[in-house]
């Protein structure tokens, strides 16, 4: 019976935002106190247990996505994204263009939301397209996938960081196996994919040729730029490094794992972004803190769906619901990396968002992390990656892709819902790859 009771809560998730185009938030709550109440919760236990979801969930993040947004509004705003990509672009040549553009949307990708990376980035794929006799899929299509893979699979990107704590995984490991399955994967999905799809190259759009570009005596240095952007990564790493390779109780090991906190190191990119590429660069203070306050705005909505899933996910644990499908999977031969793949490359297909579908998802499968003893830092991943497969007409995703590469509904299907999707089938084949490995 529960589990007919979270399919029912699943299908009304569908109908509240495919055929009412209701708000994530909005549905994800509904159908949280939904279940509850089906699952024989009293009425003030859902609201308590939707109330604890969100606390829970946001107690953890508040500051990761907070900092992040502030860090990549930083970047952005600096034009230290523009030099990291002309840079690069320079020293790496015509010839290794799409390598250059691969680094770019990764670097760049670490530090902002995907549709931010995609709407700053591509206006200098055009710059690049129109300067050479480069076409723009050949040009653009790396940069995108860069963007893509970052953003369903690093810390500290939002929905990769909230199941990783939904799963209890330590964001170290996440980045770490992360970056592994990133590699071959936007190889596969960025230059070997664009060689079967330059037929359909088009000219970039005209009225979105035009857009602001910074002077190079208006952005800061290579080196302060690129420093910045990846310092909470590495900040990160050091972290995750030291608690294997130092004992307990080593100071250097206490230091560097309190700076290695994903938290601490975001703020501490974002206090040196605002003195190394906003005070050092000519801004003023009350400047650069305007655009701080605008950055954690634009996050709002996204913010709310994360904790709208984290409500979800709690009102199935505390209605016994979680342990209820632990015992069920008891012995199951089914891998739980496989299900949490499936799981939201389902939601993913019928919901469009791909925050909603991989925490929605989260929630489901959560019981198999204990039951099966699975790596909580791959199931991060499995999920991540079935939340990006077959984007297509109910994406924004979809729409972003379309306008910006000049393509109609059908060659876009046949370009971006093909290339997410390669991430998504490599996303898996990475994640139990790596489980062979390391189990």
């Amino acid at each position: 019976m529960p589990i007919i009771i979270i399919a029912l809560g699943v299908a009304i998730l569908l109908v509240l935002m495919i055929k009412f185009k209701m708000n994530g938030f909005v549905s994800l709550i509904f159908v949280a106190a939904v279940v509850g109440v089906m699952e024989g919760m009293h009425p003030l236990t859902v609201i308590h247990s939707i109330e604890k979801g969100i606390g829970g969930t946001l107690g953890g993040l508040a500051l990761i996505l907070g900092f992040g947004a502030m860090l990549g509004k930083i970047i952005s705003d600096s034009g230290a994204a523009q030099r990291i990509a002309m840079t690069l672009m320079k020293r790496l040549g015509k010839k290794r263009i799409q390598l250059a553009m691969l680094l770019t949307g990764i670097v760049v990708g670490l530090a902002m939301f995907f549709e931010v990376g995609f709407v700053l980035l591509l206006p200098l794929v055009y710059t690049i397209v129109l300067a050479s006799d480069l076409s723009l899929m050949y040009v653009g299509i790396p940069m995108v996938v860069a963007l893509s893979v970052t953003h369903c699979f690093l810390p500290p990107h939002p929905a990769p960081t909230a199941i990783a704590q939904i799963f209890s995984a330590n964001l170290g490991v996440v980045l770490f196996y992360g970056t592994i399955i990133l590699i071959p994967t936007v190889i596969v999905a960025g230059p070997i994919f664009t060689r079967f799809v330059r037929h359909m190259d088009k000219e970039p759009p005209q009225d979105l040729c035009n857009p602001h570009m910074f002077k190079d005596s208006e952005m800061p240095k290579f080196s302060e730029s690129i420093f910045v952007a990846t310092l909470p990564v590495i900040l990160m790493a050091i972290g995750t490094i030291t608690k294997f390779t130092l004992p307990d109780g080593n100071i250097v090991r206490e230091v560097l794992t309190f700076i290695g906190n994903a938290s601490v190191a975001l703020f501490i990119a974002v206090i040196l972004g605002i003195f190394k590429l906003g005070l050092k660069n000519g801004r003023d203070l009350s400047t650069v803190m305007k655009s701080l306050e605008n950055s954690i705005a634009s996050i709002a909505m996204i913010v709310f769906i994360i904790a709208g899933g984290g409500a979800f996910k709690q009102v199935l644990v505390d209605s016994g619901v979680s342990n209820y499908i632990a015992h069920l999977m008891h012995g199951s031969s089914i891998s739980p990396l496989l299900m949490c793949w499936l799981v939201a490359a389902m939601l993913r297909v019928a919901l469009g968002s791909a925050t909603v579908a991989s925490l929605t998802a989260a929630g489901i499968v959560l019981p198999l992390a204990a039951a099966s003893h699975a790596d909580p830092a791959l199931m991060v991943l499995a999920t991540g990656a079935g939340s990006v497969i077959a984007s297509h007409v109910n994406d924004p995703g979809f729409w972003l892709f379309k306008g910006y590469f000049n393509l109609t509904v059908t060659e876009t299907l046949k370009t971006w819902t093909v290339l997410e999707t390669i991430i998504s089938v490599m996303g898996l084949i990475g994640v139990l790859s790596l489980n062979a490995i390391v189990h």
